[in-house]
C-alpha cells in the first residue's frame, strides 16, 4: 500500500470519482441513453416498415408487370384470331363471288347462245325468204321469152310449191 501512496494514490479521492462516475452513469442512463436507444428503435422500426412495404411494393409490381404480360398475350391472341377470321371471311366472301361471278357469266352465255340461235334462225328465214323471192323473179324473167304467160305461171306455182317443201 505504500507503493500505491508512493504513486499518489489517495483512497477517498478514488472512492469519490467512483461514487461520481456511478452518479453521472445513472443520469446518463435514466436520461440521455434510454431516449436515444429509444429513438433508435423507433428509426429502427421505421426502417424495417420501410423495407416491408418496400418489398411489398417490389412483390405487387412483380404481379402486376405478369398480369400485363398475360393481357398483353391474350390481347395478341384475340387479334391474331380476329385476323385470321377476318382472312377466312373474306376468303369466304371471294369464293362467294367469284362463284357467282362464273354462275352470271354461263347465264350470259347461254343467253347470249340462245339468242344468237334465234338470230341466226331468223337471218336465215330472212335470206331463204329472200332468195325464193329472187329464185321466182329470176324464173319469171328467164321463162319470159320461153313461155306464154298462163305457162309461166303455171311453171312458177310449181317452183314455189317446190320451195315450200323444201325444210329451212
Amino acid at each position: 500500500m505504500d507503493i500505491l501512496e508512493h504513486f499518489g494514490i489517495n483512497y477517498a479521492l478514488i472512492a469519490a470519482q467512483i461514487v461520481n462516475f456511478l452518479i453521472i452513469l445513472f443520469v446518463l442512463k435514466k436520461y440521455v441513453y434510454k431516449p436515444i436507444f429509444d429513438t433508435f428503435k423507433k428509426r429502427e422500426a421505421v426502417v424495417k416498415e420501410s423495407i416491408e412495404k418496400n418489398e411489398e411494393a417490389r412483390q405487387a409490381l412483380e404481379k402486376a408487370q405478369k398480369e400485363e404480360k398475360e393481357i398483353i398475350k391474350k390481347a395478341q391472341a384475340t387479334a391474331n384470331q380476329v385476323i385470321k377470321d377476318a382472312k377466312e371471311q373474306a376468303s369466304v366472301i371471294l369464293k362467294d363471288a367469284e362463284e357467282a361471278a362464273k354462275k352470271q357469266t354461263k347465264e350470259l352465255l347461254e343467253e347470249s347462245k340462245v339468242q344468237i340461235m334465234q338470230e341466226t334462225k331468223h337471218a336465215e328465214q330472212q335470206l331463204n325468204k329472200h332468195v325464193s323471192r329472187l329464185s321466182v323473179e329470176l324464173l319469171k324473167k328467164s321463162l319470159a321469152n320461153v313461155f306464154n304467160d298462163d305457162e309461166q305461171t303455171e311453171i312458177v306455182a310449181k317452183a314455189v310449191k317446190e320451195i315450200e317443201k323444201r325444210p329451212n
